[in-house]
């Protein structure tokens, strides 16, 4: 391959592009220690919203289970499995959350978003 050489007029656009990225401060704080990510964004749920979900949901998969054992429907009964499934997935998602937040905060390893 073969090296491609800029002209003058080239490098000096192009440094005066670095220039202004380098005195664009709020971009240099938002980029400290970031690595570019192939992954897209997740929606967030706010602290309390998971919390809530999980209660909502785990009455829902007690009602499911009530209603399954009192008419032993097979609707019911893979109704019930469902939520119970999601709902231990979302209760495994909230106790890691927690996990990793407390041993953020005991000097534990810090959170996917340092450095390496």
């Amino acid at each position: 391959m073969e090296d491609a050489r800029l002209s003058a007029y080239e490098r000096r656009v192009l440094a005066e592009i670095e220039a202004d990225l380098r005195a664009d401060t709020g971009l240099a704080r938002r980029m400290a220690g970031r690595r570019p990510s192939l992954r897209l964004p997740r929606p967030r749920l706010t602290r309390h919203a998971g919390g809530t979900a999980a209660a909502v949901l785990g009455t829902v998969t007690l009602v499911l289970l009530v209603l399954a054992v009192a008419t032993s429907a097979p609707g019911l009964i893979w109704g019930f499995a469902a939520a119970w499934v999601v709902t231990l997935l979302l209760l495994l998602r909230l106790v890691v959350r927690w996990t990793r937040r407390h041993a953020v905060g005991a000097g534990g390893p810090p959170d996917d978003h340092s450095p390496r």
